[in-house]
């Protein structure tokens, strides 16, 4: 257990112009969550952080609101102009006068950092009663990554970063992971000597190393296991193997537990969506948010769930089937070419193919919720149109427009009467060729 406070600073401010987007980086999405989201929830589920300084810059408003509408321990600091990392971190002093603790610093652009690793690294901090700890990564191809500079004695001295780097320095393979936890008490006066004689003429966070070395303070690094965590989002392209990468993981510890996933090539799953042993994922399912799924399920092909869904056991999803904000209980069928959103679906109902719950009114902009009891079944193509309950055992004929209450074990039918009209088709034949046969 650690005996100091602990607080973060995540680096949000830049723009990210290779992302092509007017959309700020750290706001860009994997599974429908914010890359800025998968780094704040890694620092808060280490259990040591009690308050997160996001720094905020380019359409400081957008990433400001998501911040504020998820997390409540979490305050935005504006840094305008962007003058580097180190003025990026410095924008914080302010909040931070007279804070005896640890402070550790994150880039809001690396989603796949783990909340295990910053705790094994803030406890590698604390146990070796450093000063300034940098955690580092080996590369084969550092290229890019500031180097990590010791002395003969394997001292730790200096971080240099590329531009900067000499041809010596650039055969480095030892770099900066980006991740930093100061004592803030005997560093934090580091960021009243930053200079920006550098080659992009900004104030650089790694010439803290410097400074501390200088001050013979006790500079630690701590060598990264796993260096993916430290996969920066800088494009599209990153984007989508960072999704890639992660999608991996979370699909490989399904199977751990039991989870049967029929083709992970083709099938994408939210690392916070739980599924129950025995249940089958078919080819082309995607699953976005946070959901529970329960065991011995059948999901897909070609299915979505999305945020919030609770599937109970022994579920059908079937194909080309949607799911949204939902609860789905035992042994329920949902057939195929089905929307079920905003819903509560009972016990042993089943839902015909095609049916649809109208959840949605685009005038009032309300999401309304859509009842369906135990044991009661839809015909195929039917249109539920919300708030609207059908009661224990009713059912829906097929092609059905509901827009009233069902009540238990009745037949609902809104079904024009059949017309046949006899010889129409060879009368019209008739006509279009004027007569002859």
């Amino acid at each position: 257990m650690l005996n100091k406070k602990v607080k973060s600073i995540i680096l949000a401010a830049g723009k990210g112009t290779r992302m092509k987007s007017e959309l700020p980086k750290v706001l860009h999405t994997m599974f429908n969550k914010p890359l800025l989201g998968y780094v704040i929830d890694a620092v808060n589920k280490t259990g040591y952080i009690n308050e997160n300084f996001i720094i905020v810059g380019h359409e400081s408003e957008k990433v400001e609101k998501f911040v504020k509408e998820n997390y409540e321990n979490s305050k935005c600091i504006l840094q305008s102009p962007q003058l580097g990392t180190g003025d990026a971190v410095n924008k914080a002093t302010p909040y931070l006068k007279d804070f005896d603790g640890y402070v550790i610093v994150v880039c809001g652009d690396t989603p796949l950092i783990t909340a295990e690793t910053i705790k094994n690294f803030v406890e590698f901090h604390d146990n070796n009663h450093a000063d300034l700890t940098v955690m580092s990564a080996i590369f084969e191809n550092p290229k890019n990554y500031g180097r990590i500079i010791r002395d003969k004695n394997n001292k730790f001295v200096a971080i240099i970063e590329e531009k900067d780097a000499t041809i010596e320095q650039k055969e480095v393979k030892e770099v900066n992971a980006g991740i930093y936890c100061i004592n803030w008490k005997t560093i934090s006066d580091a960021f009243n000597h930053l200079h920006n004689n550098n080659a992009q003429g900004e104030y650089y966070l790694t010439d803290i190393v410097k400074w501390a070395v200088e001050k013979n303070l006790n500079v630690q690094s701590y060598i990264l296991k796993n260096n993916d965590e430290i996969f920066g989002i800088n494009s599209k392209i990153h984007l989508a193997q960072a999704t890639k990468t992660l999608n991996k993981k979370s699909i490989e510890k399904l199977m751990e537990e039991g989870v049967q996933i029929v083709d992970p090539d083709t099938t994408y799953i939210s690392p916070e969506t739980t599924i129950g042993a025995d249940t089958i994922i078919l080819p082309n399912v995607y699953i976005t948010g946070k959901n529970t799924i329960g065991k011995k399920c059948k999901i897909g092909p070609f299915s979505h769930v999305r945020d919030g869904a609770i599937i109970g056991n022994n579920v059908r999803i079937g194909n080309f089937v949607e799911i949204k904000k939902s609860v789905i209980k035992d042994n329920t069928n949902v057939s195929h070419l089905s929307y079920i959103g905003d819903s509560e679906l009972g016990s042993h109902v089943n839902i015909g193919a095609g049916t649809i719950t109208a959840n949605y009114n685009p005038i009032s902009k309300i999401k309304s919720k859509t009842i369906i009891k135990d044991g009661a079944n839809t015909g195929s193509n039917s249109v539920l149109v919300a708030p609207v309950t059908i009661n224990e055992m009713a059912s829906i004929a097929a092609g059905s427009i509901i827009t009233k209450d069902v009540e238990a074990y009745s037949l609902a039918i809104t079904r024009s009467p059949l017309k046949i009209f006899s010889n129409w088709v060879k009368k019209k034949i008739e006509q279009l060729s004027g007569g002859n046969k």
